[in-house]
């Protein structure tokens, strides 16, 4: 091993190490890992940025563009809506839903595709009365195998695309996984529906998690001082740490019998004011008996959102601003006007201290604020709303529109008559011009952190293979593998790629395995199609954990899993995915 190569392996051990550790946001990790890699002389000057320039992060991020374009016109939701029925059998609805959201992800992205239709099914399961821990499950292992089908349905193919260019002068096309990842998709999509559903662990309760964080009623008190309460002269907003202490939230003020939600924060408290307190039973007791104010009325908060007031679900996702932090670190309610009602995490409702509990990614978030500043307060999050509704007015006279541009761009691409990129890029720029995504919310829907994660990795992968680190590695799995034949070495790198993913970021899974997966096939002196076809299905496969795909990480809350719950249905499913693939990529992508 020489110097150069020994760095290296140093630093790819330290992003996996940082990764799995969770301290740093992964792009974060990445990019230092870059300029790290940079520094030490391992990424030549002229090929350090050139990662964000690449036409595999160009292309993830266009996807997202488009996906959120697919999803404002309204096309995906009324497919949905007509197919679905609350009186459907599990097994049923698994199938349906479970096509449906494969379909959706082989064209766009996968966690877009699955942040459409969570609500769909959690709705689905109330009103059918049954725990969406039953369906959650199956669906997003469903968006996941439909990725496999084709170039743009996950980042990995992507990837591993424009490896093969590297390697033979053409990238794989849009539909050459089709062969293998729709056989995959599809064997996947029968277990899941006929037997996988069935290996859930049962939970704690038949409610849906969201369900319970409905339960809120008497949490919202109406106060008002008393004649030597120190709070007659103050502003509204010298009351917050006070109701911190407390372990509540002052959400409003009442006067003359006009609510002021939103807007009081400023204004001087009167003796005839009636303040608007939220929090348990307890710390409402206690902060009226601080600051000496009187029970004027209970209200519910349900009945408080019929007054002017409007309560909302959402998932935190795994970059959304409040992970890691709490609504108090944030100042939620003194920055954007909504108060944080409750938390629900793998099923369980926290109720004490919840603006000071630190978020975690999964979590249920019950929030309360004024209707017209939800919306922006929700975005500000980053969080994914639950309710069915959402909160996008779907555009549904453009939807043949948006439906056709994206149509016809993959179609001119898939027959080589234009540029993938190209091709999307035209898509997005139509939807600015038809006003399908509003050009000041374009940017908002490219995923930053993957950008950046993609242009970090993907210098140091290309240092991977020319310092020889990769051919070191390949020779390590010959090592362990000689005397075998070729396709048993693609069943190892396929079992170890699935492995690393199960654990790690699908990307940098990929930009790692990939020019391993190069040199392999190099020294067996065969064709690194099957190869590199391996790595892509791999990569994408992450069943067994709720952090190998994001996918996974989004219904850990609004299902109530626990971190060992996904290894029951997910650990066959990788079992049956190698099974199915390896045969056929002999046949598609003969060694």
């Amino acid at each position: 091993m020489t110097l150069e190569q020994g760095m290296l392996f140093a630093i790819f051990a330290g992003v996996f190490a940082m990764l799995l550790w969770g301290r740093w946001r992964y792009d974060l990790v990445a990019f230092c890992a870059l300029l790290i890699g940079a520094a030490l002389g391992l990424v030549p000057k002229e090929e350090i940025f050139t990662g964000f320039g690449h036409p595999a992060t160009i292309v993830v991020a266009l996807v997202l563009v488009v996906s959120r374009g697919l999803v404002i016109s309204g096309a995906v939701q009324l497919i949905t809506r007509k197919l679905l029925s609350s009186t459907m059998g599990v097994r049923r609805h698994i199938a349906l839903m479970g096509g449906v959201s494969a379909l959706m992800s082989a064209f766009m992205n996968n966690v877009a595709a699955l942040a459409l239709l969570m609500p769909v099914d959690i709705q689905s399961a109330i009103k059918a009365g049954r725990s969406p821990r039953q369906t959650l499950m199956p669906l997003s292992f469903a968006t996941i195998l439909g990725g496999l089908v084709t170039l743009i349905g996950t980042p990995p193919n992507i990837i591993v695309a424009n490896y093969r260019a590297s390697a033979v002068g053409e990238p794989f096309e849009m539909f050459d996984f089709a062969p293998v990842g729709g056989l995959c998709a599809l064997a996947g999509l029968l277990f899941v529906a006929t037997v996988g559903w069935r290996l859930i662990p049962a939970g704690g309760s038949d409610k849906a998690p969201s369900e319970k964080l409905y339960d809120l009623a008497d949490y919202i008190a109406e106060l008002h001082p008393t004649e030597d309460s120190p709070v007659i002269g103050k502003l509204v907003s010298e009351l917050y740490e006070e109701a911190e202490a407390a372990d509540a939230a002052v959400i409003g003020l009442v006067r003359g019998g006009v609510r002021r939600f939103g807007s009081s924060r400023n204004v001087r408290i009167r003796k005839d004011d009636v303040l608007l307190v939220e929090a348990s039973p307890d710390s409402i007791d206690d902060f009226r008996t601080a600051l000496k104010l009187s029970f004027h009325e209970e209200k519910s908060s349900r009945e408080l959102a019929a007054e002017g007031m409007e309560m909302v679900e959402v998932v935190a996702p795994e970059h959304a601003r409040i992970v890691g932090k709490s609504a108090q670190s944030l100042q939620l309610m003194r920055h954007r006007n909504v108060t944080l009602l409750g938390i629900s995490r793998r099923g369980e409702r926290l109720t004490k201290r919840v603006r000071r509990e630190t978020v975690e990614p999964g979590d249920i978030l019950l929030l309360l604020g004024p209707s017209y500043l939800l919306k922006d307060a929700v975005h500000w999050l980053g969080c994914l709303p639950l309710a069915e509704r959402g909160f996008t007015v779907t555009q549904s006279d453009k939807m043949w529109i948006a439906a056709g541009l994206f149509a016809g761009a993959i179609a001119a691409a898939s027959f080589g008559l234009i540029y993938l990129p190209v091709a999307l890029g035209i898509v997005v720029a139509g939807y600015m011009i038809f006003g399908v995504v509003p050009v000041k919310e374009v940017y908002e829907h490219i995923e930053w952190p993957v950008v950046v994660l993609l242009g970090s990795m993907i210098p140091l992968g290309a240092a991977l293979e020319t310092t020889g680190g990769a051919e070191l590695i390949a020779d390590g799995i010959l090592g362990l593998t000689s005397g075998l034949p070729a396709w048993a070495v693609l069943v190892v790198l396929m079992t170890a790629t699935m492995t690393l993913s199960d654990v790690l970021n699908n990307t940098a899974t990929t930009v790692v395995a990939a020019p391993i997966a190069l040199d392999l096939a190099r020294k067996l002196e065969v064709d690194p199609d099957p190869m590199l076809m391996a790595v892509a299905v791999a990569a994408s496969c992450a069943f067994l954990t709720p952090i190998g795909h994001k996918n996974n990480t989004l219904i850990l809350g609004p299902g109530g899993y626990a971190f060992g719950d996904y290894w029951r249905m997910g650990l066959p499913l990788e079992i049956i995915v190698i099974a199915v693939a390896t045969p056929a990529i002999l046949v598609f992508w003969p060694l």
